[in-house]
């Protein structure tokens, strides 16, 4: 685990948000400070916070579960990404913002963060076995989230219908390739300290 493998992730997760916050762009039609802060701001709260969460719940089980810590994370981030693979093959495109009333309300800003970071809820497993990094994924997690949230409301405010990239497939891709990464790494310096 080393920074950019961090940045990484909070990029992989972010794009929940980014998809979201560009859906909210088209609906506004106009771009607003004050609806691009509220939300970048809920957003990337959740996002930072959940992985905390998790570590802390899970943190006092380290010991138990460094044998093969690295199975978890790489079966969770797997996990998440073919849900995100899936979600953004079959969720319904709403251009014209029919499914949500006041899309830029606390109650539904919050509903929607909470919905978003549930999958960075379970990454915060991931650094049970590396501790000294757990605060540093909570802020670039959270930071990373807000930077995706302004610029993605900013890009449906801006291309309105003409956005047709499905960001969360590009996320889902981004975690399984990270997920693959870790596994690999530990499998590799297992073998070369028996070897």
């Amino acid at each position: 685990m080393n920074l950019s493998t961090i940045i990484i992730i909070g990029i992989g997760l972010a794009m929940d948000c980014f998809a979201v916050s560009t859906s909210k762009g088209i609906c506004a039609k106009k771009f607003k400070w004050k609806y691009a802060f509220r939300m970048a701001f809920l957003f990337g709260f959740f996002q930072g916070m959940m992985p905390l969460i998790s570590f802390s719940a899970g943190y006092s089980y380290a010991s138990d579960i460094r044998a093969f810590d690295h199975w978890i994370a790489f079966g969770l981030l797997a996990l998440i990404g073919i849900k995100m693979l899936y979600e953004g093959f079959t969720q319904p495109v709403d251009p014209d913002c029919r499914l949500v009333k006041h899309p830029f309300r606390w109650k539904t800003l919050i509903t929607l963060a909470f919905a978003t970071s549930i999958d960075a809820l379970a990454t915060g497993v991931i650094f049970i076995s590396q501790p000294e990094y757990i605060w540093q994924a909570v802020g670039l997690i959270g930071i990373i989230s807000f930077i995706f949230s302004i610029f993605g409301f900013w890009l449906g405010v801006r291309f309105r219908k003409r956005f047709n990239f499905n960001v969360e497939v590009l996320g889902g891709l981004i975690l399984i390739g990270i997920g693959i990464k870790i596994l690999l790494e530990h499998l590799y310096i297992t073998d070369k300290i028996l070897s």
